[in-house]
């Protein structure tokens, strides 16, 4: 019996031929024929029968293995050596055009050399563009001088940050101190608490009035109004946070990831106190440093009204207002009343600060500094409560909110001077201000108590000095004088703008005159005064000597009704 296989699959004239295992003899009735011997198949055979190289024009190959002979081991051949790899020529940093907001220019970038034959088309052709392109003097000797060993940067200058510090001349960062900051923020090892002293370091040596610190970004401070950058980069989202984490402490940390903002204050040995305001942006976090003093001014050292403010500093009852905007040294005038107090009075001062500022030393005057967040938890609670602690003078960081203006003039009403600050830019819009937190039907109840217990309200503008180091404040002072009452009552803040504008009484100075005595004094500039009037108008028309006179005025002002 035939032991096989048939193969069903295969071609029709092979269909007859069986798969034989060894020892294997097929029956005498059913003999396959014999299978001619198939010629032996080289590689070059294939490839001529492909069609893809025809057998005359193929190059004999040195070994003709067959397809079914085994392959034998061919002995190794060296690597062909690699011809040498020629380094392109770094292309330059192309410095930006110059625009409003540029800073300073980048230093010159010295010639690069025409690119050799083998470097790549794009680097060639940036070798050969008229804005690249060497001096023939400098080729010629470059050729003729034999190739030395690669350097890394050797003909191109560093790559620097588009933005370079960009300090006041009388105060600038030299190239010692930068490059001690350099070598210091290079190390490998320092911590990012270690990093961000290393800035507040250069931020005390400049004079510098905030550093902002983003997460991932450049640090930046503020010089005399002016933002400038310095070297490094700040640290990443997670170690800023634990940098803030230990600096705010866990409770402040939560009230920041749940409102997005929170402030502190931060005691360096060598470097002085700060104020920190952490903030939220795109998500991460990001930090403001503003340095707080660690005395207070004295108040003929500030260029305001000295005799106006030592006599309200010396009220026993009113409310006093500083306005004006962040940065415009509101504190530094409260605390230079406060410290006048500290010498000439003998007082019980409380304070209610978000944070805590400025450190008093005691010498006339006992000062309790309440800190909002850890000594109290709001304004309104920690001013109901000051009214327990037998105060003489109660001073409120920041009046924000309705409650906060009702509790100020309940203390006043009661026998305290009360001092306080806001962000608006002038006496009629803080009296607008104020009447906003309430509803229309309470404006002329509120009006009623301004006008019976407002003492004055002082706004301030910093400018920069004409010889361009420092600020200058420019103030407009509104005391509560009979006219000013009743034009309070009246709610006509209007004219109250004019009449202080017009002057004639004491107590009454505006923005205009103010700036006016700045200029002709030459401590502003004439086109920084104009920036910083509500009526440069009328402030060309004082320097030239121009008055308005009371031809602004209405005769016969109309009362709003209510």
């Amino acid at each position: 019996m035939l032991r096989g296989r048939r193969c069903s699959n295969l071609a029709p004239d092979s269909a007859r031929h069986f798969v034989q295992t060894p020892n294997q003899r097929p029956s005498d009735g059913d003999a396959p024929q014999p299978r001619p011997a198939a010629p032996k198949t080289t590689w070059q055979d294939l490839l001529a029968n492909s069609g893809r190289v025809k057998r005359e024009d193929q190059p004999p190959l040195p070994n003709k293995i067959p397809l079914h002979a085994a392959p034998t081991a061919e002995p190794a051949r060296p690597p062909a050596p690699s011809p040498p790899v020629k380094p392109p020529p770094q292309r330059p940093f192309a410095a930006r055009p110059a625009t409003p907001h540029s800073y300073a220019p980048l230093p010159p970038v010295p010639p690069v050399v025409s690119a050799p034959p083998s470097a790549p088309a794009s680097v060639a052709a940036a070798s050969a563009s008229p804005a690249c392109a060497a001096p023939a003097s400098a080729t010629s000797e470059s050729a003729a001088a034999p190739r030395a060993a690669p350097q890394t940067n050797a003909s191109a200058a560093p790559i620097q940050e588009p933005a370079q510090f960009d300090a006041p001349v009388e105060s600038p960062m030299n190239e010692l101190d930068r490059g001690a900051l350099e070598r210091r923020l290079a190390q490998t090892n320092i911590s990012p608490r270690h990093q961000i002293e290393a800035w507040l370091a250069v931020m005390v040596k400049l004079g510098a009035s905030d550093l902002i610190l983003r997460a991932g970004g450049r640090p930046s401070t503020r010089v005399d109004g002016r933002i400038g950058f310095l070297p490094g980069r700040v640290p990443g989202p997670g170690a800023l946070m634990e940098v803030l984490e230990g600096v705010v402490g866990r409770d402040r940390m939560s009230a920041w990831r749940e409102h997005g903002s929170v402030d502190a204050a931060l005691q360096l040995d060598g470097l002085g106190r700060f104020r920190m305001n952490a903030y939220k942006q795109m998500g991460e976090p990001a930090i403001v440093l503003r340095r707080v003093s660690d005395q207070a001014p004295a108040l003929d050292s500030l260029e305001l009204p000295t005799a106006e403010l030592e006599r309200l500093a010396l009220r026993k009852r009113g409310l006093m207002l500083v306005t004006g905007i962040a940065g415009s040294g509101k504190s530094t005038t409260l605390a230079a009343m406060i410290q006048y107090m500290n010498t000439g009075a003998e007082r019980h001062i409380v304070t209610l600060e978000d944070p805590i500022e400025m450190l008093f030393t005691e010498k006339r005057c006992v000062i309790s500094q309440r800190e909002i967040g850890i000594d109290c938890s709001t304004f309104h609670q920690g001013l109901r409560h000051a009214l327990r602690q037998s105060p003489d003078v109660i001073l409120i960081g920041e009046m924000r909110d309705q409650e906060t203006v009702t509790a100020a003039l309940d203390a006043a009403e009661t026998g305290h001077l009360v001092m306080s600050t806001m962000h608006t830019v002038n006496a009629a819009q803080t009296l607008d201000r104020i009447l906003a937190f309430y509803p229309s039907e309470q404006h002329k109840q509120i009006r009623t108590r301004l006008g019976d217990n407002l003492a004055a309200v002082l706004s301030q503008r910093l400018l920069p000095r004409a010889e361009g180091k420092g600020m200058v404040p420019a103030f407009e002072l509104m005391t509560t004088t009979p006219r000013i009452r009743e034009l309070l009552e009246k709610g006509e803040t209007g004219e109250i703008a004019r009449t202080i504008d017009q002057g004639g009484s004491p107590g009454l100075i505006s923005f205009n005159q103010s700036l006016r005595r700045l200029v002709q004094s030459k401590l502003v500039a004439l086109k920084d005064a104009l920036g910083a009037s509500d009526r440069p108008d009328e402030l060309v028309l004082a320097l030239r000597g121009i008055t308005s006179g009371t031809s602004n005025r209405h005769p016969n002002p109309t009362p709003r009704e209510e």
